[in-house]
């Protein structure tokens, strides 16, 4: 037999290099994904908003810029920790069968070790070069959104009302980061962020609740079979974050402008909402799921506009 030459060995160490490479490209996408890149940003959003309505004086864009690596960090973390927490669900639902650990791409191990690794170097760099506090509320962020909302998702449909709270806490750590403190701004604006999540995450959960079902997860319209607790549910949420929203103005926070803003986009979310109690349908909830998406991004805006 004729040995290769040098150039085919060249070729083939080549190739080796290659298909190494694209491996850890896979698999570093792979740990990415699991941190949900889509909800860290809109997490990183909100407590952004947070340090700037609880803003006094001149921004410190070090301080400013340290708080959102850190929470980057711990958000980025304690996801993959909860798609660690919940591969054997995920597997059994067709919206998320095909994410890295169900999918068998990436070891279970694997996913615990760099969860844990970036939420614990998150945390402690917020504790570093942030501060005590931000450090604390983000802490007990991790720890209900770990422990307390993510086995309760398998026993009872009140894991939705528990999972508000980890939820409604990135713009009490933005505030705390500006203002070293838990005053009553911040609680309004965990207050906009807890309400929020009501109808965003029921119309969610009315949309897959088939899925749902099948994965054993006790979300409120899986175990509502004919809906009314559901839709009773998402017309009070939305009731009552119309009214929370408006706070803001009534406790010197923002201005007039703000104010209309809120009413008549909290109006036409009430509206929504009513509509999918009325005549409930899949149509409908998507139409509320979109409303909730465009909400969020519109009241915070206005919010930093009007800034008092």
């Amino acid at each position: 037999m004729t040995p290769p030459t040098l150039d085919t060995a060249s070729v083939s160490t080549e190739a080796r290099v290659v298909a190494v490479a694209r491996d850890r490209c896979r698999v570093a996408a792979d740990l990415i994904a699991l941190t949900k890149p889509r909800v860290v940003l809109m997490i990183l959003v909100t407590t952004v908003v947070g340090y700037y309505v609880g803003l006094i004086g001149t921004p410190d864009y070090v301080r400013l810029v340290h708080l959102l690596i850190g929470t980057m960090l711990a958000a980025g973390g304690t996801l993959a920790l909860n798609q660690y927490w919940e591969r054997d669900v995920d597997a059994r639902m067709e919206r998320t069968r095909v994410r890295p650990l169900p999918d068998g791409r990436l070891a279970p191990l694997e996913a615990l070790l760099f969860g844990s690794a970036v939420t614990v170097a998150g945390l402690g760099y917020l504790g570093a070069f942030v501060g005590t506090l931000a450090l604390l509320v983000t802490a007990i962020t991790t720890v209900l959104y770990l422990f307390a909302y993510t086995p309760l998702k398998l026993r009872t449909p009140f894991c939705t009302i528990i999972g508000a709270v980890p939820g409604a806490l990135p713009p009490v750590t933005g505030w705390v980061a500006s203002r070293e403190d838990l005053g009553i701004g911040a609680w309004v604006l965990f207050g906009i962020l807890f309400l929020w999540q009501l109808p965003h995450t029921l119309a969610i959960a009315r949309l897959y609740r088939d899925d749902y079902a099948r994965a054993g997860v006790r979300l409120l319209p899986v175990v509502d079979a004919e809906g009314t607790s559901t839709e009773r549910q998402i017309v009070t949420g939305c009731l009552a974050l119309l009214a929370v929203s408006l706070l803001p103005t009534l406790i010197g926070l923002a201005g007039p402008i703000y104010f209309v803003g809120a009413f008549l986009l909290g109006a036409a979310f009430v509206a929504l909402g009513t509509r999918q109690a009325l005549t409930p349908s899949a149509g409908a909830a998507r139409r509320v799921l979109f409303a909730s998406l465009l909400y969020l991004p519109a009241l915070l805006a206005l919010l930093a506009f009007d800034k008092v």
